[in-house]
């Protein structure tokens, strides 16, 4: 008595017309096609953030740990050779205070101080991220260096409620401090 082998309707028709490609796999194929550029994406973050995985604290007496970020508009960002000042913002409450005093100042304040603003926001929800903080952020006259990569800047030091201050001197850290309060920052910002 011969065997009979199970059969699928889909793969039954298939092997019958050999030039129809099975429904399933057409679906796969159409997935796998519209997926790929997320699954590149995905990738390319995988890559960058393994390649920048934590940077180290920046220690006085010693240079400014490199960082290779992107702005609030998703482009190149560094700290310049010749930056006198890093504004570090780890929490809503300090960049909410570096917004506050910054906002109503002309597109060149910060660079005319020899300053720059750094936020990481990478403890921040990514929905958050994209919906609300960037949004705002692209809005200030001025370029904001983000780290939305959680644990790179893990190591820098951060307080709760203030902002952090590095002051560089031919980009080696001479001092850090906080500031929690509009005046400490105003003062801070002083030429």
């Amino acid at each position: 008595m011969p065997r009979s082998t199970p059969t699928h309707p889909n793969l039954n028709d298939s092997m019958n017309n050999s030039s129809a490609t099975p429904r399933w796999l057409a679906a796969s194929l159409l997935a796998c096609a519209v997926l790929a550029p997320f699954a590149l994406t995905v990738t390319a973050h995988a890559q960058a953030a393994t390649a920048n995985a934590m940077v180290p604290a920046p220690a006085v007496g010693q240079p400014l740990p490199a960082l290779a970020l992107k702005d609030q508009h998703d482009k190149a960002w560094l700290v310049p050779a010749d930056t006198r000042l890093v504004l570090f913002a780890t929490g809503r409450k300090a960049s909410g205070l570096v917004q506050t005093v910054l906002e109503k100042e002309p597109r060149e304040f910060l660079a005319q101080r020899y300053t720059v603003y750094l936020a990481d926001m990478s403890k921040m929800p990514g929905f958050a991220t994209r919906m609300f903080a960037l949004p705002a952020l692209r809005e200030m006259p001025f370029t904001v260096g983000v780290s939305l990569q959680e644990g790179m800047l893990a190591a820098w030091p951060r307080e709760a409620e203030g902002v952090t201050l590095i002051k560089l001197a031919n980009g080696v850290v001479q001092r850090i401090a906080s500031v929690n309060t509009e005046a400490g920052l105003r003062s801070a910002l002083r030429p």
